[in-house]
């Protein structure tokens, strides 16, 4: 691990070399977001490269910031595994793979992105969006591949310990909540022995091509809560704490739910041939 003597001194001998460094503006943008300076810039220049604006390298083959980002999702699974491993001492595995997933998911690792100022810095062929949290949570791993190939492990778990752990998210504010909607709802339906179904309403695509789906939760038959999302399990989410939150709010769906299945148990006959909209 990493000693504040080690990256004190390393940065001091950056900070003399800054001036004499092209890309100052860059490299200044670097050090703001990671609390170092790169040493190999290219690394950094290849992770804000989106697909859209792939070039040819000298063999002919695209450079863009994909391979960039498989590498850094599997750093980043690792680097918080570990942080969450010596965090929660004593705590069990679904824990732990609970409280990694919250900080990992494409989400919150997007929120990372605009809020430590890589968005900006992301190459698109603008058009696509900025909330599209797939474009910045993706260069956000690529990032942290970049870092690993440029400086290591150690550093990888700098930036992700002090900039984001350290300054974005709250870890301990983070497990305590319920981010899996739903794994949740899922719950909800066995303890009640009811039929929970994910419907796929509609499915469409932005003018650049990225799929949108629109999905629902059917329980017993009734229409609930709705979510849209770049992917069907992002919907799915989405629709679940729409379903949850409703749920909560007002009792009388949860009895007409718990109603629809007496009726369906006592007609025997399956809950998606009743369609009630709620």
């Amino acid at each position: 691990m990493l000693s504040n003597k080690i990256v004190f001194v390393t940065n001091l001998i950056d900070t003399i070399k800054f001036p004499f460094r092209k890309d100052k503006e860059l490299y200044r943008s670097f050090y703001d977001m990671m609390g170092f300076y790169p040493h190999h810039i290219q690394h950094y220049k290849q992770a804000l490269m989106h697909k859209s604006v792939s070039i040819k390298n000298e063999k002919g083959r695209p450079l863009n910031n994909e391979r960039l980002e498989f590498l850094g999702d599997a750093i980043l699974g690792a680097v918080v595994g570990d942080i969450v491993y010596q965090r929660f001492q004593g705590k069990r595995e679904g824990f732990l793979t609970n409280a990694r997933s919250k900080i990992v998911q494409r989400e919150t690792l997007g929120k990372v992105a605009t809020k430590v100022g890589l968005s900006k810095l992301i190459q698109t062929n603008g058009s696509f969006h900025s909330h599209n949290s797939y474009i910045e949570g993706n260069a956000l791993e690529a990032l942290i591949g970049a870092i690993y190939l440029d400086r290591g492990y150690d550093y990888c778990m700098l930036f992700v310990k002090k900039q984001i752990l350290g300054h974005v998210l709250n870890l301990d504010k983070m497990v305590q909540q319920e981010a899996n909607f739903k794994s949740k709802l899922l719950e909800w339906s066995q303890k009640n022995r009811v039929q929970l179904e994910y419907r796929l309403v509609k499915e469409t695509h932005e003018e650049n091509g990225t799929p949108i789906f629109l999905s629902q939760v059917i329980l017993e038959g009734i229409e609930c809560g709705k979510g849209k999302g770049y992917s069907k399990k992002e919907s799915h989410q989405i629709a679940s704490k729409e379903t949850l939150m409703a749920l909560r709010k007002d009792p009388k769906l949860e009895q007409q739910i718990l109603k629809m299945k007496e009726q369906h148990a006592v007609m025997e006959i399956p809950a998606e041939a009743v369609a009630v909209t709620y």
